[in-house]
């Protein structure tokens, strides 16, 4: 075999391996996502998996239309909040912790990547932790002032868990790990293993803009394995930009609702601290 078929046989061999390896990858992943389950854990009363519908930034439209919604079903679901923003509709939030829905954190400043140019004032890039610190004690401060509760559940503006940027770049989860019980996460798009997640970098699937159909896939994946599905979305109203679909949200309430579908619908505090527990 002379030098160029050695070179050939070479980049033959490179490109099989390439197609092996990535076939098992796929495979592994798949099997991860379709034939696992949590095995030895069991949800409350036989359910079959956890289920957790979430809302970001005390949007009007949440209190307005989509909490009165789930108050027609006895459905609790957590709302991550900024402070500035439930000023608007005070009354109406104490309300909703009365009826058992749970007030969240999600800073004061929502700060996420200046790669997005209208976060630029409240930076990632520009925090330290101490900062982030600071203003996540701040919010829980406004909050428990405004509605009496101190909140154990956080939410990751934009899904980004960084501060500082190169070489100085860290990770805020071990922040969040000391301060809330738990830090929910963006655009995970995968269920949670109870037995193995992490409660402080919490996987959360898109609710915005999706029909019943399209989330009822995802729940019967998460159900398959017993695992628990957290929806996040933002405004709760007929249509419109990051908007939860009045009508999806209520398809999903009906079918949780029944008993034959076997699902535990809550807020996220009340699935995280069940995990806890069982974990213990």
């Amino acid at each position: 075999m002379n030098g160029r078929q050695k070179h050939m046989a070479i980049r033959i061999l490179v490109a099989v391996f390439s197609i092996i390896s990535f076939s098992a990858f796929s495979q592994a992943y798949d099997a991860v996502n379709s034939t696992s389950s949590a095995q030895g854990f069991a949800w409350p009363e036989g359910k079959e998996m956890a289920l957790s519908l979430t809302f970001d930034d005390a949007r009007l439209s949440q209190p307005d239309t989509g909490i009165p919604l789930l108050d027609r079903y006895d459905m609790k679901a957590t709302f991550y909040i900024s402070p500035g923003s439930m000023l608007k509709r005070i009354d109406e939030w104490g309300r909703a912790v009365n009826n058992g829905h749970e007030i969240g954190n999600h800073s004061i400043l929502h700060p996420c990547s200046g790669n997005f140019t209208w976060s630029r004032s409240s930076a990632l890039e520009d925090y330290s932790l101490q900062r982030m610190k600071n203003e996540l004690d701040s919010a829980n401060r406004l909050i428990k002032e405004m509605l009496g509760i101190i909140p154990v559940s956080f939410a990751y503006p934009c899904g980004q868990t960084f501060i500082g940027r190169e070489i100085n770049v860290q990770s805020y989860v071990p922040l969040i790990a000391l301060m809330f019980e738990s830090g929910r996460g963006w655009l995970s798009e995968a269920p949670n293993d109870p037995i193995y997640c992490d409660l402080s970098q919490l996987n959360a699937a898109e609710l915005d803009g999706k029909s019943f159909e399209q989330i009822l896939k995802l729940i019967e994946t998460a159900k398959a394995v017993g695992y628990w599905l957290i929806l996040a979305g933002h405004e709760m109203n007929v249509e419109g930009n990051q908007t939860s679909q009045l009508k999806t949200i209520e398809a999903i309430c009906k079918y949780a609702n029944d008993p034959a579908n076997g699902i535990w619908i809550d807020n996220v505090h009340n699935i995280a601290s069940y995990i806890k527990k069982k974990r213990r």
